[in-house]
């Protein structure tokens, strides 16, 4: 913990965090949030609504978040900007007015769920087209780039059109159709989701756990991009980590996720480090960050198949260096930590996480499914 209030410190005087201050909403901190459509937002000028950043220490600089609510009826401003940006929709209905300057508008609409990344440095526009509030989550790149420029003049008003990016194409916000696989990892190629939490996820990722369900989406040509996780009740996922900057939001039921630092080893309890795990409860609308080189493993508990958003780097098709240097430009999250990897196999991990999952299983009601 002390490593990571030493960092949360130092990032304090850079452009980005001196940006978000400055822009006059609230600003929430931690390790994750339990259910950010609870969160107080603050009258957010800039983009015409209420808003709040969140600052989580997993995001170490390398991604923002935000959270926005629109009015029924109401719309936020139109805004460009040349940081990258991956949207869900935590609840309601309405549409996007997407466009390049001078050129047509493009329009499609969205529902709770739906997750779309707006063109960079492409004009959008959000609106409600419902009787009850919107709230979106948002994830960026913005910190990368306002750390670069320290211009926020420039970053919203850069007149540069990415045409290889966006050009006004009819379909571009149609669900994508292109599926295939790249080393282990089953891709899917969209710019929209109309419904991450009812979306079919089929294809099988067994290496990551028993029964996980996972498949990454790259979209608007972003190099911050994410993956749709899914895996049945009275089951949990492996541990592992990476590098920093990836956000989960929970889609559907409950649980928990353990946190520690990769210094404590494979066995924390074991090795009488216990107390220095972190336990982050959530439900749906939950969103966290894992730090980089943390070990985190993600415990369903509730009654129903979990599933996660992840927004993150880790791009195929413009990989982002940092993003490959921090995984040492291998699958490591798939390859066990006894084969040079950063996963921990079942038959590895600390015998505590397994018994106090069973606890916590029996006094919800739930049968326990793990393997073994």
């Amino acid at each position: 913990m002390n490593e990571l209030k030493e960092l949360m410190a130092s990032l304090e005087k850079t452009a980005y965090q001196r940006w978000i201050k400055g822009e006059g909403v609230p600003v929430v901190e931690g390790f994750g949030v339990e259910d950010v459509r609870e969160m107080e937002l603050g009258a957010w000028r800039r983009i015409g609504g209420k808003g709040a950043f969140l600052n989580l220490y997993g995001m170490e600089g390398a991604t923002g978040m935000y959270v926005a609510e629109i009015p029924p009826g109401g719309a936020l401003n139109p805004e460009r900007h040349i940081y990258e940006e991956v949207i869900c929709i935590l609840a309601g209905q309405g549409a996007t007015e997407v466009w390049q300057e001078g050129g047509e508008k493009r329009m499609f609409e969205w529902g709770p769920w739906s997750v779309f990344a707006p063109p960079l440095n492409a004009w959008h526009r959000i609106l409600n087209g419902g009787r009850e509030p919107v709230k979106l989550l948002a994830v960026t790149s913005a910190p990368v780039v306002m750390d670069l420029y320290r211009n926020a003049e420039f970053v919203f008003n850069c007149p540069f059109v990415f045409a290889e990016r966006f050009l006004g194409e009819e379909e571009y916000f149609s669900v994508g159709q292109k599926h295939y696989v790249s080393g282990m990892q089953t891709m899917w190629e969209t710019n929209f989701i109309s419904d991450a939490r009812a979306m079919g996820v089929k294809d099988e990722l067994y290496t990551k756990g028993a029964d996980i369900k996972l498949v990454q989406f790259e979209a608007s040509g972003n190099g911050l991009i994410g993956h749709v996780a899914d895996w049945p009740t009275g089951l949990y996922h492996k541990a592992h980590y990476h590098g920093a900057g990836a956000v989960l939001v929970i889609l559907r039921s409950a649980g928990y996720t353990l946190m520690w630092s990769k210094g404590l080893g494979i066995r924390p309890y074991e090795s009488g480090r216990g107390g220095e795990v972190v336990e982050i409860k959530w439900r749906e609308g939950a969103a966290f960050s894992p730090p980089g080189g943390w070990f985190h493993q993600h415990f369903n508990v509730g009654k129903e198949p979990a599933r996660q958003l992840a927004v993150r780097y880790g791009s195929r098709l413009y990989p982002v260096g940092f993003y490959q240097a921090a995984k040492k430009q291998t699958d490591g999250v798939y390859i066990s930590v006894k084969k040079g990897g950063t996963m921990i196999e079942y038959e590895d991990e600390d015998p505590e996480i397994r018994r106090r999952y069973k606890v916590e299983l029996n006094r919800q009601g739930v049968p326990c499914r793990m393997p073994g």
